[in-house]
């Protein structure tokens, strides 16, 4: 902060000085992501409309994006560069409590993901999105190796994201594990692989395959992958969540059905319409039009993000806006190519919209530390 000296009285604050600071302040991404959660919360009423008994799921959700901004509060507060010097102990802390997940966890349809704490229930998984993005980042913080990263030098970080991959398996949670490895692979990618060790990197892959499929995945996932090669099959089973999540994004057509028209997600035709499948419900009420709007404003925040990594004066606070973009970008792809029916269907929640209290405290903390960034001349 500036001060201005005042005759003999010593020093005295800048009249204004905080009103300046808030007109420096980047606000971008702040603002997109309340614009993104209130057309989210606004679908999420229409989506759980027919089971909104008592306290409601959009209450709920209003109750987690309320903690979410007290989380933002505090990260803002701080300098990002504390991050660096705590990666590591994120990064485990994380992983103890994935650990803590497969021992004590809270089941539901099948899952232990869940940490209970009373009557919260917090999923790990999620975090260690985050937590691997920072952890990458300190990793590479101060390397310097030119000419591109060998097969070799892979081996340390691929375990740091191996492991909790590994864990997250297990619970089983398919989706959020992929995230991992897609967000590390585009990090990797950035920071430039020899040609050579992709190709190792691609053939060990097409090798492991096999055994991925036939040992590391339970039998209702290897369903979903034969189902998505065959869609005509078992389409009262396996293909039942696509087929009804096509015929409602299909049936909104140009201008949608309108709001709480719907009728996929009212009658509940379509299952997981507040979670996974929230974008069919989006799709068949404001159709085509609608689905360009709400792709423009998800370009728009990416965007945004993209330049406060592009605008960061170092190494660790580039990686680390550059891997929540990635976060953020791949949430979108995958889940939209799901319901679209062009991916196998995997449990991945479109940030800002989908219901789920730890993937959305997780998307805020995310713009929290880009908003951090961007205004690092103005952090403590």
């Amino acid at each position: 902060m500036q001060y201005t000296s005042v005759e003999s009285e010593g020093f005295e604050p800048r009249v204004g000085m905080y009103e300046e600071d808030l007109k420096k302040f980047n606000w971008n991404l702040l603002i997109l992501q309340t614009v993104l959660f209130g057309i989210g919360i606004w679908n999420l009423i229409s989506a759980s409309g027919t089971q909104d008994k008592a306290f409601g799921l959009y209450k709920t959700q209003l109750i987690w994006f309320a903690l979410g901004l007290c989380m933002t509060a505090i990260v803002l507060l701080l300098h990002y560069s504390l991050l660096s010097r705590v990666a590591y102990i994120i990064y485990f802390s994380n992983l103890i409590l994935l650990v803590l997940v497969l021992v004590l966890g809270k089941s539901s349809l099948g899952a232990k993901r869940w940490i209970g704490f009373g009557s919260l229930r917090i999923q790990p998984s999620e975090f260690m999105k985050i937590s691997m993005v920072i952890c990458m980042a300190k990793y590479f913080e101060n390397d310097r190796t030119v000419g591109g990263y060998g097969f070799r030098d892979l081996i340390l970080p691929g375990l740091l994201v191996a492991v909790p991959v590994g864990l997250i398996i297990l619970q089983p949670d398919l989706g959020t594990a992929l995230i991992l490895v897609f967000t590390f692979c585009s990090m990797m990618l950035f920071l430039g692989v020899r040609t050579r060790t992709l190709a190792m990197i691609g053939l060990c892959g097409v090798l492991a395959a096999p055994i991925i499929y036939k040992f590391g995945l339970k039998d209702y996932q290897r369903q979903r992958l034969i189902s998505f090669i065959d869609p005509s099959a078992d389409v009262r089973g396996a293909n039942y969540n696509r087929r009804q999540s096509q015929v409602a994004i299909g049936s909104g057509q140009i201008m949608g059905k309108g709001y709480k028209k719907g009728t996929q997600s009212q009658l509940n035709f379509l299952p997981e319409h507040h979670t996974d499948f929230i974008f069919a419900v989006f799709s068949e009420e404001h159709g085509f039009i609608g689905c360009l709007i709400l792709l423009a404003i998800y370009l728009v925040f990416l965007s945004q993000g993209l330049s406060v990594s592009y605008t960061s004066n170092d190494k660790f606070a580039m990686l680390v806006s550059l891997g929540i973009c990635l976060i953020y970008f791949w949430h979108i792809f995958v889940n939209m190519a799901m319901v679209m029916g062009l991916l196998p269907v995997v449990g991945v929640p479109l940030p800002f919209l989908s219901y789920g209290g730890s993937a959305l405290i997780t998307a805020m903390l995310g713009v929290a530390v880009l908003t951090n960034i961007a205004n690092k001349k103005l952090m403590f």
